[in-house]
This record gives structure tokens, sequence and C-alpha cells, in this order.
């Protein structure tokens, strides 16, 4: 047998195996119950328009002020990351190190009950969610701008100054514009984790009014014992991210990649 035809036959075993399975989930599955548990339309039918209005709004708001607050500190610290000024490196670099390696969720608890305890500072729900998405967030982007900033050629730079720019005023006008461009990919996916992070701020204790998608989705199903609330927020939180993640893709083959989180 040809290495061709191992391939093939390779190729329909496996489409064979996959055929079996659905038929066997198909005759097995009890579809009324899962219908009653997932699809149950009159428990969907209660959940609008507040999951709308309320739920996928704030959820929408939170991230704003996150990625907002968390890309304008980015910038501070990945200039700081690149200054020729030891001790602001050095700031930079433990900031980023340490916000990278904490989970998002201390964060939120450090800041919503370790503060007020410690400080007796409280912040309302909009500043907690906007500096515990921003603090991590920015510890991202930051490298993701500083790899960007990196990436605009040398000479760029050189022909700026040579025209008699200040080097402030290259970084704002030539160096920055051009980053951007190189960068607009990751800071995209950034801005679906932050969504999705956001779905942290449950933890603070909520009122009905400041539930964002989890927590409310989360609520009904307790108060209905069905899933359906929960498919519901799975899904609006698919309305978000999946344009997000078609305008990354986009922007990728258009700018010619990015970096990712890790990076």
């Amino acid at each position: 047998m040809s290495k061709r035809q191992r391939t093939r036959v390779i190729r329909a075993v496996q489409y064979a195996v996959l055929v079996v399975v659905a038929l066997l989930a198909a005759l097995l599955a009890d579809w009324p119950k899962i219908a009653d548990a997932f699809f149950n339309v009159e428990v969907a039918a209660e959940q609008f328009p507040r999951i709308i209005t309320t739920a996928l709004l704030n959820t929408l708001v939170y991230t704003v002020l996150g990625f907002v607050f968390g890309l304008a500190l980015g910038v501070v610290l990945a200039l700081m990351r690149l200054s020729s000024v030891g001790p602001y490196r050095w700031i930079a670099t433990a900031y980023i190190e340490f916000f990278r390696g904490v989970p998002a969720l201390l964060v939120f608890i450090a800041l919503g009950y370790g503060v007020p305890i410690a400080f007796q500072l409280v912040f309302d729900i909009y500043s907690t969610v906007m500096l515990s998405l921003g603090l991590v967030g920015a510890a991202y982007m930051a490298e993701t701008i500083r790899a960007g900033v990196q990436a605009v050629p040398k000479g760029q730079v050189e022909a700026a100054r040579s025209l008699g720019m200040s080097p402030a005023r290259t970084m704002i006008t030539v160096v920055m514009p051009q980053a951007f461009r190189i960068i607009l990919p990751p800071l995209t996916n950034e801005l679906i984790l932050l969504t999705k992070d956001s779905s942290l701020i449950y933890l603070l204790g909520l009122s009905a009014e400041q539930y964002e998608l989890s927590k409310f989705g989360r609520g009904a199903l307790n108060q209905y014992q069905s899933l359906t609330p929960i498919l519901l927020a799975g899904l609006c939180y698919l309305i978000i991210t999946i344009p997000l993640s078609r305008l990354s893709s986009g922007l990728e083959r258009r700018y010619g990649g990015g970096l990712s989180r890790s990076e």
C-alpha cells in the first residue's frame, strides 16, 4: 500500500469513528431533557431585555474602562522599559513581572477587600473593575507596546532626528503611530481577554443593576434551576468576542502579524 493510500485509509477510519460517535450520541441522548435544561424557551424569554440592557451593557462598560486605563498605563510602562534611566527600567520590569505572574482573581480580591481593610480606602464598583483589569492588562500591553516600538526601523528614528526633532517628538509623531499599527492585532486580543476577565467582578458583591453577564447568568441559574441563562450569557459573550476576533484576524493579515500575550 502506497503512502497516499495509507493516508486515505486512515482518514476514512477517522471519519467513520466520528460518524459512529455522532450516531451513538444522537441515539442515546435524552433530547427532551437536554432541551429543557439548555433551551427552555420560557426561561430564555424571562431573561430579556435585562440580559442585554443590564448585563451585556455592564460587561462592555467594565471592559472599556479596564482597557483604556490599562492601555494608558501600558504606554507609560513600555516607555519606562525602553528608558536609558536604570531605575525606570527596574520599576517597569518589576511591575510587569509581578502582574503577569499574579492571577487577576487575586487583584480583584486585593482591591475589593484588602485595600479597604488595610487603608480604609473604598472604591466603587466601576473604579475597582477599572483598576483591577487595567493593572493586570497594562503588564501585558506594556510588553506588546515595547515590542512594537522596537519593531519600528531605526532608520525612521534617525531620519526624524536628522530633521531636528527632539527625542520626545520623534517618539510621539514618528515611532508610536507606526508601532500601534504593528500591535493592533495583539491589542485586540487583549481586549477579548479583558472582556472575559471582567466576569471576576462577581466576587465583590453586586447590586442587580451592576450585574455583568456571568453574574447575571449565575443568578438566573439559581432562580430557574436551568442552564438556559448560562447558555444565553455565553452567546452574549460571543456577540462581543467573535467580531473582535475577526477584527484581530483582519488586522493581522493587513499589518503582517502580531504579538501574543505571552510575548
